[in-house]
C-alpha cells in the first residue's frame, strides 16, 4: 500500500504523472504521520518524566511549596493548576503530541526531502541537503534557548503581582506558551539559512544584505522584544544577539558566493536588462603570410601562348 510511486515507474528526472505525484505524496503524509504517532504512543509510557523536564524551569524559579503566597526569598511565587475535569486527560494529549512532532522530526523531514529530491537538479540537491542538515540545530537550539530563558521571564512576570495574592498557573495556558515560544524562537533561528537560500539563487546579493545591516538590527531588536514574554531587556538580548550574530555570518558567506560567481562568471549579477561590459581594446595584428604567384589553374599554365596574361594576378583575367 505504502510502496513508492517513483519505484512503479522509474524516470531519471523523476517526471511522473499527476496521479503518481498525488499517491506519493499521499504515501509520505502516511509514514510521516505513522512515525509520529508511534513516538507519541512512546512517549506516553515516559510522560511523567517529560512533564518534570517541562516544569522544570518554572517549578525551580517560582514555584511554591506547602501552599504558601510568598517565598522564602520573599518573592512572589506560584502553584500549577489544572481546571476543569478533562483538563489532565487533554494536557496529556498535548504533551505527547508535541513530544511526537518533536523526535520524530528527522523520519518526516526525511519524508519531506524525499518527495522533493527527485525534482531538483545536482547543484540545488547539494544546497537542500545542508539546509536539512543544519536547519534542524539551528531549530532545537532556537527551541531551547526559549526554555532556558523561561525562569527568568516568570519571576519578572510575577513580579507584578499584588502582596497576599497566590498566583496559580494554569497547566493548559503554560504549555501553550511554551509551546509558542519554542516554535517562535526556533523559526526565528532559521533567518540565515533563509538568507543564504536567498543569496545562492540570485535574490539578494551579499552587497545588498551588507547595507541593511543598520535597519536589520533594529527590525531584529524589536522582534525580540515582542517575542519574549517578559519584555525584560536581558532576556532580549539573549535573544537579539545570536540573531544579529546568525545575520552577519550570512552576509559574509553570501559576499564569499558572490566574489566565487565574479571569479568564474564576470557577468553573473547582472540584471536581465543590463549589457555586459565589451572588451574593445585592439590586438595586435599578425604577420602578413605572402601570397603565391604560382599558376592555379591549368589555363594559368599556357605560358606565353596567350601573350603572359595568364600569369597575372593582380589583374582581371587571373584565377578570378
Amino acid at each position: 500500500m505504502l510502496k513508492s510511486a517513483r519505484k512503479q515507474e522509474k524516470d531519471d528526472e523523476g517526471r511522473m504523472p499527476l496521479l503518481d505525484h498525488l499517491r506519493e505524496l499521499r504515501n509520505r503524509l502516511l509514514k510521516s504521520v505513522l512515525a509520529i504517532g508511534v513516538v507519541t504512543i512512546v512517549a506516553a509510557f515516559y510522560q511523567k518524566e517529560i512533564y518534570d523536564f517541562l516544569l522544570s524551569p518554572l517549578l525551580t524559579s517560582v514555584g511554591c511549596e506547602d501552599g504558601v503566597v510568598v517565598a522564602v526569598d520573599g518573592k512572589p511565587c506560584a502553584v500549577v493548576k489544572t481546571d476543569t475535569l478533562m483538563g489532565p486527560f487533554t494536557n496529556a494529549l498535548k504533551v505527547g503530541l508535541m513530544s511526537g512532532v518533536l523526535l520524530a522530526s528527522p523520519v518526516w523531514l526525511f519524508q519531506l526531502w524525499a518527495f522533493v529530491a527527485p525534482g531538483l537538479h545536482r547543484s540545488e540537491k547539494r544546497y537542500a541537503y545542508g539546509f536539512v542538515v543544519l536547519g534542524a540545530p539551528l531549530f532545537l537550539s532556537g527551541g531551547y534557548l526559549a526554555y532556558a530563558i523561561l525562569p527568568q521571564t516568570a519571576e519578572i512576570m510575577l513580579g507584578f503581582s499584588p502582596a497576599n495574592v497566590q498566583n496559580q498557573i494554569a497547566l493548559d495556558s503554560y504549555l501553550d506558551l511554551l509551546t509558542r515560544m519554542v516554535i517562535v524562537f526556533g523559526l526565528a533561528f532559521e533567518l540565515p539559512l533563509l538568507l543564504v537560500a536567498l543569496n545562492l539563487t540570485g535574490v539578494v546579493s551579499g552587497k545588498r544584505m551588507l547595507g541593511w545591516w543598520r535597519g536589520m538590527i533594529v527590525g531584529l531588536t524589536a522582534f525580540a522584544a515582542i517575542a519574549t514574554p517578559g519584555g525584560e531587556p536581558l532576556s532580549m538580548l539573549i535573544l537579539a544577539g545570536p540573531l544579529a550574530a546568525f545575520y552577519f555570518m550570512a552576509t559574509g558567506f553570501s559576499l564569499l558566493n558572490d566574489k566565487r560567481k565574479r571569479r568564474n562568471n564576470p557577468d553573473a549579477e547582472l540584471d536581465d536588462d543590463e549589457a555586459s561590459k565589451l572588451d574593445l581594446t585592439p590586438e595586435a595584428v599578425g604577420a602578413i603570410e605572402p601570397v603565391s604567384t604560382r599558376a592555379a589553374l591549368p589555363e594559368q599554365a599556357g605560358g606565353e601562348a596567350d601573350g603572359g596574361r595568364s600569369h597575372r594576378l593582380n589583374g582581371y583575367d587571373d584565377i578570378t
